[in-house]
């Protein structure tokens, strides 16, 4: 087997001690927090208005909070209190502390297409929107050579003025390029990162300097490029942050690994564990949906709720990605982050606060109280080839990157339980899958049956239709809609069912940012409410190893489905033996 991680100490200077961990005393960090709270207000007061020209005291972070009123430093402490001063008035300790401070965003792996698709249209949508702070630069890092002038010309394709037309869109992507630079370099090199680390000084001027990171690269090189990266190139005189993308191991053993290196050089609190569907607006909505609303907080028990499902489906396969998915697999991909991570938020209990702890402790508490997986619970499959008229679809193993024995699953469906007193013995069902009939992310949750409905006999022998259904459509066409039971208009008593439908684009008409864009802000504002915490990493793994290793160690077959359908008829039996209907299979979806 290949190893996944690189040693931690996988360089001649790994006796080097990280200088992205201040060892410095209680006391020291406390005075540094205060100034980086007065020194930063200039530029945090400045983020992300909707109006030309910036104003103090109107922005929010994504957890409600006023940032201009709190700053926290990298080990989350709120530090300072909320000005009451004028408006428009900055307070700084001493006239030494008033320096403006310069924000560096370095993309490690800027020649990738994640960096190219996603990033850079994340990162300049920010700048469009006036939410990065005045002194800012970007750069790209990668080991393909490339000067500045085209790394301009490769992500210039990609940036669109997607929200509104309110500025001159030409004028804003050529100040947004001139932002950007670039440096090639080998990921693990410490004389390369040293290098970047010039560039960055000569860019920030003797300004203070925060710096931002983003491995948009393969997990066997994270820990050379964070090693490289804190020996190197880390901020002398502010903050410094690690965005990680996943995947976060492949199973306990490497996550756990990962962890221990990541920490060698990293703290905690610097370390942000990306999963972009914790982004997503529909998934950001869903407690707000549940705790500011009455009429929901109480039936979201055991006591009212049949069934919970969450349901994901792509409509195509793994088109050239066939050698990185072959190694992980539709489980690891899907289910073990983005869906796990959404049934926690959705069975968690109500937090303390808003912020970001808070809300992690809960979300562990219901990945620690989850039942065993077992493999009787499980159904896996794998899409075959089809033809539909005169066109072709490829089997999985027809990429030329999958081995033709290959039993890695592009479709899984699982029954879990959460066993304590809110949802025990309520069946939490996941379906995810590549190569379906339809795109789709949803949240369905199913009640339980009125006692002794008076009007079952208008439904025959159908009870599942006179059940109510709350449905939350993360993507595409967010919406949220509640499944009722109603009369048809007219001198007879014959029942319909309808949904009470918010439809986001009619209700909301300005198009939604992107999830990249509220995960890069947050990380630059230092909130982690919506990153995963490594003993949520722990916990999620641990749910899911062992049943990895069964499906391994009994070389489990994958029933293979077409490519374009519903997918394979196991999920139907499995959901029957747990009396739940999947939602997604009624004529209105």
């Amino acid at each position: 087997m290949a190893t996944y991680l690189s040693p931690c100490s996988s360089s001649s200077t790994s006796s080097t001690r990280s200088s992205f961990k201040n060892e410095t005393p209680q006391f020291s960090k406390f005075i540094t927090s205060l100034r980086e709270a007065h020194s930063s207000s200039r530029w945090v007061s400045q983020i992300c208005l909707r109006t030309p020209a910036r104003k103090h005291f109107q922005l929010k972070s994504s957890n409600g909070h006023p940032l201009n009123a709190v700053s926290f430093n990298d080990a989350g402490s709120p530090v300072g209190k909320e000005q009451t001063e004028p408006r428009g008035k900055v307070f700084p300790i001493s006239d030494s502390e008033n320096v403006e401070s310069k924000l560096s965003i370095t993309v490690v792996g800027a020649s990738g297409d994640l960096a190219k698709k996603k990033i850079f249209p994340a990162l300049f949508a920010l700048y469009y929107e006036d939410c990065l702070p005045e002194n800012f630069v970007v750069f790209g890092y990668a080991r393909t050579e490339m000067t500045d002038e085209e790394l301009r010309n490769v992500i210039s394709t990609t940036l669109t003025c997607r929200i509104d037309q309110r500025e001159n869109c030409e004028e804003k992507m050529d100040q947004f390029l001139k932002r950007c630079f670039y440096h090639a370099g080998q990921y693990n090199s410490e004389e390369h990162f040293a290098e970047l680390d010039r560039k960055l000084k000569e860019k920030e001027a003797g300004s203070k300097s925060n710096r931002l990171f983003y491995l948009s690269i393969p997990p066997n090189i994270f820990v050379d490029v964070v090693r490289c990266a804190s020996v190197r190139a880390s901020s002398a005189n502010g903050w410094t942050r690690v965005i990680v993308e996943k995947p976060f191991g492949r199973d306990s053993e490497s996550s756990a690994q990962l962890i221990k290196c990541l920490k060698h050089y990293l703290t905690e609190d610097q370390i942000f564990r990306i999963d972009h569907y914790l982004g997503k607006e529909l998934v950001e909505n869903l407690s707000v949906l549940r705790f500011s609303n009455l009429v929901f907080e109480p039936v979201w028990s055991r006591n009212y709720i049949r069934n919970v499902q969450l349901i994901f489906s792509e409509d195509f396969g793994t088109e050239g990605r066939g050698g990185y998915f072959d190694k992980y697999g539709i489980i690891r991909d899907i289910m073990q982050n983005h869906l796990l991570q959404i049934l926690a938020l959705f069975a968690m209990e109500t937090p303390v606060s808003l912020d970001a702890e808070d809300i992690r402790n809960e979300k562990v508490k219901v990945l620690r109280s989850m039942r065993p997986l077992l493999l009787e619970d499980v159904v896996v499959g794998q899409y075959k080839g089809h033809s539909k008229g005169s066109k072709s679809y490829p089997a999985y193993i027809d990429d030329p990157a999958v081995p033709k024995d290959s039993r890695t699953p592009t479709f899984a469906a699982a029954a879990l339980f959460i066993d304590n007193a809110r949802w025990d013995g309520v069946p939490f069902l996941m379906k995810a899958g590549k190569a379906l009939h339809t795109r789709r992310a949803e949240i369905r949750v199913q009640f339980r049956h009125v006692p002794g409905n008076l009007y079952k006999r208008n439904f025959g022998t159908d009870l599942d239709k006179a059940t109510n259904e709350l449905v939350l459509r993360v993507q595409p066409d967010e919406a949220i809609y509640l499944k009722i039971n109603n009369k048809v208009p007219g001198l007879g008593m014959r029942l319909d069912r309808s949904d009470l439908n918010l439809l986001y684009r009619s209700r909301y008409p300005a198009e939604i940012p992107d999830a990249y864009e509220r995960l890069l802000l947050d990380a630059i504002e230092g909130e982690r409410r919506l990153f995963i915490r490594s003993d949520e990493l722990d916990a999620a793994w641990a749910l899911f190893t062992p049943l990895l290793k069964q499906l391994d160690e009994k070389k489990i077959v994958p029933e293979l489905y077409p490519y374009g359908s519903r997918g394979p008829v196991g999920p139907h039996y499995l959901a029957a033996k747990h009396n739940v209907r999947w939602g997604d299979l009624g004529d209105d979806d």
